[in-house]
């Protein structure tokens, strides 16, 4: 079977870990809504500071798609992520990947990083455009077109550098077409039989096909948006 829908994470992955071996060393990083921190073993050039709210439990609620053990580690600050207790300008760069989804009020999130950030500062993001819902009670939108980050970070001061989509449409309905079967069980008691199963191998087959060939058809539908940014410099 192709591999079409599969690299929704680790094409994510591979472009923070990018973004994150570009910085100068000896720079101040925060990781904001660091999780369970998997960005930290590409900081050790950094002065990494992890901070999260440190309240999520996959045993908190039944609705959605959980993670079946969640354990944050050591974190540095334990915090609201719209109120970290840092100065103004205190960090190089600020990391924050797949968390905004997550916030009530992420526009004042961004602001909250972009006053942490010193001018010049180079501002990492990444969040879902569209998405299931996760981490419940903890998912508060979908996700983020890439007019949200056009509109709302030049508002923060923060200059975007790079917003690139991960993968395009085709890939993101391969993405979901492989959850049918595990989706068929949980909510409409049924198994994929025979024909489903051959159905589905030739439908991801024919968005393989699709996807290779796509000429822009992300900005109907993509699985997200990386986005480098840089804090304007004093005036």
């Amino acid at each position: 079977m192709s591999g079409v829908g599969t690299t929704n994470q680790s094409d994510r992955d591979d472009w923070i870990r990018r973004q994150l071996e570009r910085l100068p060393a000896g720079w101040r990083l925060l990781d904001a809504g660091a999780g369970e921190q998997p960005y930290r073993k590409y900081c050790g050039h950094l002065g990494y500071v992890a901070q999260d709210f440190s309240g999520y439990s996959p045993s908190q609620s039944l609705s959605g798609l959980q993670m079946e053990a969640w354990d944050y580690g050591k974190l540095d600050i334990v915090c609201d992520i719209t109120a970290i207790p840092e100065p103004d300008g205190s960090f190089d760069a600020v990391l924050c990947a797949e968390v905004l989804e997550h916030l009530p009020d992420p526009v004042a999130a961004v602001l909250e990083l972009a006053r942490l950030l010193k001018p010049d500062g180079v501002l990492i993001l990444t969040a879902p455009f569209c998405s299931l819902t996760h981490f419940a009670p903890y998912h508060f939108s979908t996700g983020f077109s890439r007019f949200w980050y056009e509109t709302h970070l030049p508002a923060a001061a923060i200059q975007i550098e790079e917003i690139a989509p991960n993968g395009n449409y085709f890939e993101y309905l391969a993405q979901e077409l492989r959850r049918l079967p595990d989706l068929m069980g949980r909510y409409a008691s049924r198994s994929a039989g025979p024909r489903a199963r051959v159905a589905t191998r030739l439908l991801l087959d024919a968005l393989e096909r699709c996807a290779a060939s796509d000429s822009g058809s992300a900005e109907l539908l993509c699985y997200g948006f990386h986005v480098r940014g840089r804090k304007r410099g004093a005036e």
